[in-house]
Parts: structure tokens; C-alpha cells; sequence
């Protein structure tokens, strides 16, 4: 990951991306933290969301994944779904938070995933892990196997015992660590 790991510290440096703020503020997750990732922000450009696709598939690979489909959860995970998609040519999904509630009333839209496929699941940013645990039982729910987990930015220590417990192999693009920044949880 050294090759890409440089130029995503990079991107996720930017002071537009990581905002130190003089308050805390309330995060998805319900923690609090005077330091914000917008990680969207982060691959609002063409080419760093290329980057960033890049450096997710790459990470599954080098621990030795292969996977048929890539998603998370509505609204953190769809740029790098489609990211991670583009870069490894694969079928993209995404999972709602809640069922449309009309038409097919699924919980997974896009690449229609189940019984043999082998999920990718991806996300921007994971303080606690709540959503992407959530899209992980969502796509168990439908019968596909995750085989590999990451995020743009970890900024606690709950997601990767979640995922080892689960036998599922997950690699972060960045943590706390590297950014320099207090853990979160």
C-alpha cells in the first residue's frame, strides 16, 4: 500500500477534508470530536477518486482477495463503491438504510448479490463501525459472503475486532494514526 499510502495521507490532509474545529460536534456514529473527515470531499476530483478506487482494490489483493461485487452503506460508501468497481471491473451494490418501502422493497440496489457472490464492502469513514456492520448483515442477510473490508479513514479500534471475529480480512487506507488526529470511541 506504500505506493498509494503517501498521496492518500495527502488528500485527506487537506485542511478542506480534515477540519480541526474549535468545538466538538456530534458525529454519525453519536462520538464526539473536535477533528471532522469529509471524506467525500476527498474524491471529489476525478482523478483522486481513481486514486483512491486504486488503492482499495489493491489492498484486497495484496491480502489475497478475489471478489465479484463492491458496495456499503447509502450515502459514505457510494463514491468509493463506484471507485473500487471501476478499478477492479466488478459489479457495484448499494444498501439502504431502510427498504424503499415501493417496488422491489430491497435493501440492495444495483449488481443483485446472494448465494456465491464474494462482497467487497467499502466506506469513507468508520468511528464506530455501525454502518459498515450494518451493510455486513445486510449482505449476509442476502446470501453473499463478505471477503474483504476497508475504509478511506478509521478513526477508532472497533472496526477491525468486528471483522476478525468474522474471519473477514480488513485493511483501512488510513487510521487515526496516520493522520495525526486523537482516536474517536
Amino acid at each position: 500500500m506504500s505506493e498509494f499510502s503517501t498521496r492518500l495521507r495527502e488528500l485527506v490532509l487537506d485542511p478542506a477534508v480534515l477540519q480541526h474545529l474549535p468545538e466538538p460536534i456530534r458525529l454519525a456514529s453519536g462520538e464526539v470530536s473536535r477533528d471532522f473527515i469529509d471524506a467525500k470531499l476527498a474524491v471529489d476530483d476525478p482523478d483522486d477518486l481513481e486514486l483512491v478506487g486504486a488503492a482499495m482494490a489493491a489492498a484486497a489483493h495484496q491480502a489475497g482477495v478475489e471478489f465479484d461485487a463492491v458496495g456499503g452503506l447509502v450515502l459514505g460508501a457510494v463514491p468509493f463503491t463506484f471507485a473500487v468497481a471501476h478499478a477492479a471491473k466488478v459489479r457495484w451494490f448499494l444498501i439502504r438504510k431502510e427498504p424503499k418501502g415501493r417496488g422491489t422493497n430491497r435493501f440492495a440496489e444495483g449488481a443483485r448479490i446472494g448465494p456465491g457472490t464474494r462482497a467487497m464492502l467499502v466506506d469513507d469513514v468508520i468511528t464506530t463501525g455501525g454502518s459498515i456492520q450494518l451493510a455486513y448483515e445486510r449482505v449476509r442477510a442476502e446470501g453473499a459472503e463478505v471477503v474483504f473490508a476497508t475504509t478511506l479513514v478509521d478513526r477508532g479500534d472497533r472496526a477491525a475486532p468486528f471483522f476478525e471475529a468474522a474471519g473477514v480480512p480488513y485493511v483501512p487506507m488510513l487510521t487515526y494514526r496516520d493522520l495525526g488526529i486523537e482516536p474517536v470511541g
